[in-house]
């Protein structure tokens, strides 16, 4: 069976950073002292990143729902449950009806939704490829321009760093079919590669042409729920760039999340890897930016 390269999100740690571990005082009790809120502030930091990409996800899931079964929740049971979710994480009204808007092709405002594909290269040779749906190409582009500019990137080539493939995620449930019960679906639907994600679910990888396929096929024979289904750069493995601490880092990282920030930015795709000297923090801040990259 066919091998598709991608990159594996790891567990997400914390820890201090060498910055804050320095000491500005002599007496052993203020010391202790700045080393605590230290490391509570860098909890916090972290755990905000992930709330924030766990919004992030949560949006990209309604417009998936109302893609695949429609904008109306109450004939469509998936979008319904993922709008009552949103609304317990207090998601705006406007973010949501936006995401359900964008899963029928629209813009909250109700004009058509153009894809726009933006390629970029940021030093050490980190190869970037944004995925953006907008209905005013130029203004977008010229804001992601200036977005890349200010973090030290430029728009340059760089899909073949990449390849294009499809990547259907199901949800299993404790008492779900797992790899091995689909394994025949799977491949008869399309599937050339099976596996399954560190949180459990079931991961397809096909051919970009067979991803609805797969999606509808499985899904509708299965009863299986789709968490996440489409076409994405999968970034080659003998192409990564590895990242290290640098004085031009913190300017990177404020890059992707001012990319993840703009509403029109779908997903961001990365050649990025962890470098010996990234600290916890440092690469979680870059990975909670990141929809697929080599280590993410």
């Amino acid at each position: 069976m066919a091998t598709i390269a991608r990159g594996i999100r790891p567990l997400q740690r914390s820890s201090i950073c060498t910055q804050c571990r320095r000491s500005f005082f002599s007496g052993p009790a203020l010391q202790s002292g700045h080393n605590k809120w230290s490391k509570i502030r860098h909890d916090k930091a972290v755990k905000d990143g992930q709330k924030a990409k766990a919004r992030t996800e949560l949006a990209k899931l309604i417009t998936l729902y109302s893609k695949l079964y429609g904008p109306d929740p109450k004939q469509n049971s998936q979008l319904a449950g993922a709008i009552a979710l949103a609304k317990k994480q207090q998601f705006p009204k406007e973010k949501i009806e936006a995401s359900i808007a964008r899963g029928q092709g629209k813009s909250l405002t109700g004009g058509v939704l153009e894809p726009i594909t933006v390629e970029a290269i940021s030093p050490p040779s980190v190869a970037l490829i944004l995925d953006i749906e907008t209905d005013n190409r130029n203004r977008t582009i010229a804001e992601i321009k200036d977005i890349l500019t200010k973090g030290g990137a430029a728009s340059s080539g760089s899909k073949f760093f990449f390849t294009r493939v499809g990547r259907v995620v199901f949800e299993t449930g404790e008492n779900g079919p797992g790899v091995d019960d689909i394994m025949d679906d799977a491949i008869e639907a399309g599937a050339e590669d099976i596996e399954n994600d560190p949180a459990g679910n079931i991961v397809i990888w096909t051919q970009p042409t067979m991803t609805a396929q797969v999606c509808e096929t499985l899904g509708n024979k299965l009863g299986l729920k789709v968490l996440s289904s489409g076409i994405i750069w999968s970034p080659n493995r003998d192409t990564e760039a590895k990242v290290d601490g640098s004085p031009q880092l913190p300017y990177f990282i404020k890059m992707l999340t001012a990319l993840r920030e703009y509403p029109d930015v779908h997903a961001i795709y990365s050649n990025i890897s962890r470098g010996e000297n990234l600290t916890d923090e440092e690469w979680t801040d870059i990975s909670n930016n990141i929809d697929v990259g080599i280590d993410v």
